[in-house]
């Protein structure tokens, strides 16, 4: 199946600011990268630059809940689930070559403070992962209010891990993370769902 233009443009931004972030990206580069002109990346992004960041981070943030999505469901019990999205960052990290971490972590950092289209993507990306994390809890059985604290939780740890895996290319710190959010999942007490 062949890619639009429009596509290979957002799908080579995206990888570019994975791994290089907003400011080391620039609009020739993505243009390179997709195999299209810089007139076409102006054709369907007008708004520059920033038009076609905001596209990759949405791109990205998809590409991310997809992996979460079938992390999350390849375990019925929230606390295997989560160390199993873990276990599954820290593989993909360790085939990429320890460089594409979070898709938007770099981009985030960078646009701190800001009000910007940027940001706002960035963390509506964090916000649909958090929801469904808080999804699988609810299905788990947590009430409402906790299961929207574990998944900030739950993302902000493993957010901190694939960093701090990147820095020290070895994947421990993902494993050590996933480990704790299952044992801290399992300290609530909550009824089997035939229980229910």
């Amino acid at each position: 199946m062949q890619t639009s233009t429009r596509d290979r443009i957002v799908v080579a931004a995206a990888r570019l600011l994975q791994r290089q972030g907003y400011v080391g990206t620039g609009v020739k580069q993505i243009a390179q990268e997709a195999r299209a002109t810089l007139g076409s990346v102006y054709h369907f992004f007008p708004g520059g630059k920033e038009a076609v960041a905001v596209a990759a981070i949405e791109h990205s943030g998809r590409e991310f809940a997809a992996l979460l999505a079938t992390a999350l469901d390849s375990r019925p019990d929230p606390a295997e689930a989560v160390d199993a999205c873990a276990r599954l960052l820290a593989e993909e990290l360790r085939a990429s070559g320890w460089i594409d971490g979070c898709p938007v972590t770099a981009a985030a950092l960078e646009t701190l403070g800001t009000d910007s289209e940027i940001q706002r993507a960035c963390a509506a990306a964090l916000h649909d992962w958090e929801r469904l994390v808080a999804d699988k809890l609810l299905r788990g059985g947590f009430p409402a209010d906790t299961a929207g604290e574990l998944a900030t939780t739950v993302i902000s740890t493993l957010e901190g891990a694939e960093v701090t895996a990147q820095v020290r290319r070895a994947e421990e710190p993902l494993l050590a993370a996933g480990r704790q959010l299952a044992r801290l999942l399992r300290s609530y007490e909550i009824a089997p769902a035939e229980a229910r």
